[in-house]
C-alpha cells in the first residue's frame, strides 16, 4: 500500500548498499531521521520516553492498527537503526553517524532504557509484552530477538557516542547517568537460553509449547493463517518467519558455527515461512553452514514467491522484500559475501543444477565482478577503483584495477 516497514532497512538496504551509490542508503537514513518527530510521538502514546519508529507509516507516525504489532513489535527499533550500522561498516563512511545519525540512536536508546525493566529475582533486565518477528506469538516475555537487538542498540550507541560531533552532544544532551544506565542494561540484559539443547530460546515459554515439525500439518491447511483460527496459531509451536535466526543473521559474527547450527536445526522445522522475509534469511545461514540443498530450496522460494503464490496472497499485490531476498540469497547466501570494518570476503559454492552465476557489487568506490563457475572456480575482476584486498574462503589476494584473479577451494 505505499507504506514504508522495518523490511527497508533489514533487507533492502544491503542489496542497495552493494548494487547503487552509497547516496542511496543515505538517503533511506536521511529518510528516517526527518521521521523523528513521528517517533517521539509514538513513544509518548506508549508514556515512554525517547522515539519509537513505527511498524508501518507514511509519515512518520504509526499507521498499523493491530495493538499487538503497534505496541509490541517493538524490535523494529534497533532492527531500523541498525541500517546505520549496516551503512558505516560497509561504506566505511562514518560522518552520518556522528552526527544526524547519533540522533537516531540515542532517541531509540532512550526509548528502550524505559522500555526494559529489572528483575530483582534474577538480577537481569527484561522486555515483557512484546512480539518478535514471529507474529504466530503475540505478548511474549523476553523474547530473545528482541532483547538482543535492544542490547545490540544499546552498546552499539555507547559505543559510538565518544565519537559523536560537538553538535550532536550539545543537541542530544546525553547525561553521564544516562551512559551509566546503558551500559548496565548492555551487561545485565536476560537473554533466554537452553544449556541442555544449546539454544537460544525463542522467548520465556516457548519450550514449553508442544513442539513439533511442520511436516506435521496436513497439506491442505497450509498457509495456517487461512485455515487455523488465530488462537489455535498462537498457541502452537509454529514459526512464521525467522526469528531467533532472523538475530544470529543480523549479528552474524558474533556466533560460533556451532551455535549457529545448533540453533538452525531447532528452529526451522518448525518454520512455515509464511513471509516474504522469511525464505531468504534461512537460504544464507543454510549456504553457510554447509547446507547447499537447502539454501537453493530457500532461494527458489524467495525467488518465486509470487510467481507460485506459494501463501495465496500475491492477490495483495508483490512482495518488494522477496525480490530483495532473491538477491541477498544469492549474494551473501550462495557467494558467501561478508564485511566489516577491514575486509570484504566470500565463500562462494555453485549449486549442483546451475552451470554459473555472476554478479557485480559496488564497494567503497569500487566495483567489483565475481563469476563462479563449475570445478569451484571463481573468478574476482576489479573493473574500477584503487587497489582491494579480498578474502575468497582462506585465500587473501589484492586486486588491481582492470585485472582479475581466478581461484579454486
Amino acid at each position: 500500500g505505499g507504506a514504508t516497514y522495518w523490511d527497508t532497512e533489514a533487507f533492502i538496504v544491503p542489496m542497495y548498499l552493494a548494487v547503487a551509490p552509497k547516496e542511496v542508503t543515505k538517503s533511506l537514513l536521511e529518510y528516517r531521521h526527518e521521521q523523528l518527530p513521528g517517533a517521539f510521538h509514538n513513544a509518548r502514546q506508549q508514556g515512554l520516553k525517547g522515539a519509537l519508529f513505527p511498524m508501518v507509516t507514511f509519515n512518520g507516525i504509526e499507521c498499523h492498527n493491530e495493538w499487538e504489532i503497534t505496541f509490541e513489535e517493538i524490535h523494529r527499533n534497533a532492527d531500523i537503526p541498525f541500517a546505520i550500522y549496516q551503512y558505516t561498516r560497509y561504506t566505511g563512511d562514518d560522518s552520518y553517524v556522528k552526527d544526524e545519525g547519533m540522533d537516531v540512536l540515542v532517541s531509540t536508546a532512550r526509548f528502550w532504557a524505559d522500555r526494559v525493566h529489572f528483575s530483582k529475582r534474577k538480577g537481569q533486565y527484561m522486555i515483557h509484552g512484546v512480539t518478535g518477528p514471529n507474529e504466530y506469538e503475540n505478548n511474549v516475555n523476553n523474547n530473545w530477538f528482541t532483547n538482543t537487538m535492544a542490547k545490540w542498540l544499546l552498546g552499539y550507541t555507547l559505543e559510538r557516542w565518544p565519537l559523536a560531533t560537538e553538535a550532536a552532544k550539545k543537541r542530544l544532551q546525553v547525561t553521564d547517568e544516562e551512559l551509566a544506565k546503558w551500559q548496565d542494561i548492555v551487561d545485565r540484559m536476560y537473554l533466554p537460553e537452553d544449556k541442555e539443547l544449546g539454544i537460544f530460546v525463542q522467548h520465556d515459554t516457548y519450550l514449553d509449547k508442544d513442539l513439533r515439525s511442520k511436516d506435521t500439518i496436513p497439506a491442505d491447511q497450509l498457509p495456517l493463517n487461512q485455515h487455523w483460527s488465530w488462537d489455535k496459531i498462537l498457541r502452537s509451536p509454529f514459526i512464521k518467519q525467522a526469528d531467533v535466526l532472523q538475530g544470529i543473521y543480523f549479528l552474524n559474527d558474533q556466533y560460533t558455527k556451532e551455535e549457529k547450527e545448533r540453533n538452525y536445526d531447532f528452529y526451522e522445522p518448525m518454520t512455515v515461512h509464511e513471509s516474504s522475509l522469511s525464505p531468504s534469511i534461512h537460504a544464507i545461514l543454510a549456504a553457510e553452514l554447509g547446507k547447499q540443498d537447502k539454501a537453493v530450496e530457500f532461494y527458489e522460494r524467495t525467488a518465486r514467491l509470487d510467481l507460485d503464490n506459494y501463501n495465496n496472497d500475491t492477490v495483495d499485490g508483490l512482495h518488494i522484500t522477496s525480490m530483495s531476498g532473491s538477491w541477498l540469497a544469492i549474494v551473501q547466501g550462495f557467494a558467501g559475501m561478508r564485511y566489516n570494518e577491514d575486509c570484504i570476503s566470500f565463500a562462494p559454492f555453485l549449486p549442483k543444477k546451475w552451470s554459473s552465476y555472476s554478479f557485480k557489487i559496488n564497494y567503497r568506490g569500487r566495483i567489483l565482478a565475481l563469476e563462479v563457475e563449475k570445478d569451484k572456480e571463481v573468478k574476482l575482476t576489479l573493473l574500477s577503483g584503487e587497489d582491494l584486498p579480498v578474502k575468497v574462503w582462506d585465500q587473501e589476494v589484492t586486486l588491481k584495477e582492470g585485472q582479475s584473479q581466478c581461484l579454486k577451494d
